[in-house]
Order: structure tokens, then C-alpha cells, then sequence
């Protein structure tokens, strides 16, 4: 019998919780070893999997065959990144609108442990993503780049970081950083639009799970590329996924694509 992955959870109340336990359950080469939620919340003490949710953090810590998937906010990750360090224990993390102190703090823990970190674990924005650099790699500036993307009405950070990770795949086909061609905000007279800027346009409402779509306009023609996620659970199908590839990579920080690039 082959050994079960060992599924360590933190948020296992939260939407995305609840459809990795879901597709745990489906699967023969997983298991929930341990799950946590904030200590209000009545999950805690129930039984998930073979494990009971835990309101301590550092019951994640499961070490090696096993593999943290964290979809919690900014400040839990830290906590849990630094768990997963002292634990050796994998981590694959799709938590959005990390600050620069939490990606220097998973950068260090990568040295000595693997960690798949990105910004949209489907696999279906993984491959637009690749799409995406290669055409702007191959249109000229004088193509015009804006992306939209549209989400949930709870969601928090704005533009999305899946918005953002496909705003540096383009960059990077264009050979420039993001940072320096952003236009994230347009109000009132703002003059024309710059050449080579890659804009961004947000909308929120209702309980989209996120669309995106990537437009490259030249001279009466125009190229969009689009992904829509009619349901969450495209994320937590891929962050499996990414959790069977990190269990047998050397410390180091990989990406969705490396994800894809190993089948």
C-alpha cells in the first residue's frame, strides 16, 4: 500500500478548507493529519479526517511526508511558515497580498525546506499565465496591455495577486519589471496613456470566484485571453496537486509552473 500524504490544514472551516477536505476524502494517496481554526470557531475538537482540529497552530507542524497547504491570510502564513521551518514539513501556499517581511521570511524558510508558493493554484490560470508571456513576448509595445479581473464581494486585496501574477507574466515577455509599467489606478484627468504600460482594471460583486482577462489592443485588432473559475474548488484541486509534486522536491521554492512542468 502506498504511503498517504499527510495533509496539514490551518482555516479547515473556510471555504477553501472545506473543498481540500472534500477532495482529501475522494483521494486513496491522502490524508487530513491535522487541521486547525481560530479558537471561537465550533469546528474545534470535531473530528476531520483522521485528525481532530486543533485551535494550536503548531499541531501543522507534521513533518516530512507531509505537506502544509495554506490559503489563510498574511500574518497566519508567517506564523505557519515559520511552523513548517522548525517541522521540516513542505508547505504549498496560495495565500495572496504577501508583504515584503512574509516573502523574505518564505525565502529563507525555502533554503531548508521545499515550498510551492502562488498566487492562483488552478492549473487552467497556470497555463494562461504561460500564454500570456509568450504573446506580448512576440507584440510590440505598441500593443497595449490591460488586464481585468473580477471577484467575490468579501474579497480584500485589490488587484487581485492572480491579476498581478499575469501582469508580470507579461512584463516578463516584454523583458521589463512590473513595478516600473503598473497603472493600477485611473481617476479624473489623467492624461493619455503611456506606451508600454500594463494597465489594471477591478471589478467586485457577488460570489464570483474569479475572472480574469488579459487584452493586448493594436490598430483595429485586439488579442484577450480569458479565465473564469465558476467554482473554487478548480484552487483546491490544484493546490493538491502542487502538494503530491513538493512532497519529493530538495528545499527550494517552486512555482505553479514547475508544478505543471513535472506532469
Amino acid at each position: 500500500m502506498t504511503t498517504q500524504i499527510k495533509i496539514a490544514l490551518p482555516g479547515a472551516g473556510g471555504r477553501m478548507g472545506r473543498m481540500i477536505t472534500q477532495l482529501v476524502a475522494e483521494s486513496d494517496d491522502m490524508m487530513i493529519a491535522a487541521a486547525t481554526e481560530t479558537a471561537a470557531s465550533p469546528l474545534v475538537g470535531q473530528k476531520i479526517g483522521s485528525c481532530t482540529v486543533s485551535s494550536q497552530s503548531d499541531a501543522l507542524g507534521v513533518g516530512p511526508g507531509g505537506v502544509i497547504i495554506d490559503f489563510s491570510h498574511p500574518l497566519a502564513t508567517a506564523r505557519h511558515i515559520q511552523i513548517a521551518q522548525s517541522s521540516t514539513t513542505p508547505m504549498v501556499i496560495g495565500t495572496t497580498g504577501l508583504g515584503a517581511n512574509q516573502e523574505t521570511l518564505l525565502k529563507a524558510a525555502a533554503a531548508s525546506i521545499p515550498i510551492v508558493y502562488c498566487a492562483n493554484t488552478s492549473i487552467g490560470v497556470a497555463v494562461v499565465s504561460q500564454i500570456v508571456e509568450q504573446v506580448a513576448a512576440q507584440l510590440g509595445t505598441d500593443w497595449d496591455i490591460e488586464i481585468a479581473e473580477t471577484h467575490h464581494n468579501q474579497k480584500i486585496d485589490a488587484p487581485s495577486g492572480t491579476a498581478l501574477a499575469l501582469g508580470h507574466a507579461a512584463a516578463r515577455g516584454r523583458k521589463v519589471q512590473l513595478d516600473a509599467v503598473r497603472d493600477s489606478g485611473r481617476d479624473g484627468e489623467t492624461g493619455q496613456r503611456k506606451k508600454g504600460d500594463i494597465g489594471f482594471a477591478v471589478m467586485r460583486g457577488g460570489d464570483i470566484a474569479g475572472e480574469h482577462t488579459v487584452t493586448f489592443f493594436g490598430q483595429q485588432e485586439r488579442i484577450e485571453i480569458t479565465h473564469r473559475a465558476t467554482s473554487r474548488i478548480v484552487f483546491a484541486r490544484g493546490a493538491l496537486r502542487a502538494a503530491r509534486f513538493v512532497t519529493g522536491q530538495p528545499p527550494g521554492l517552486y512555482s505553479i509552473d514547475d508544478v505543471l512542468a513535472h506532469g
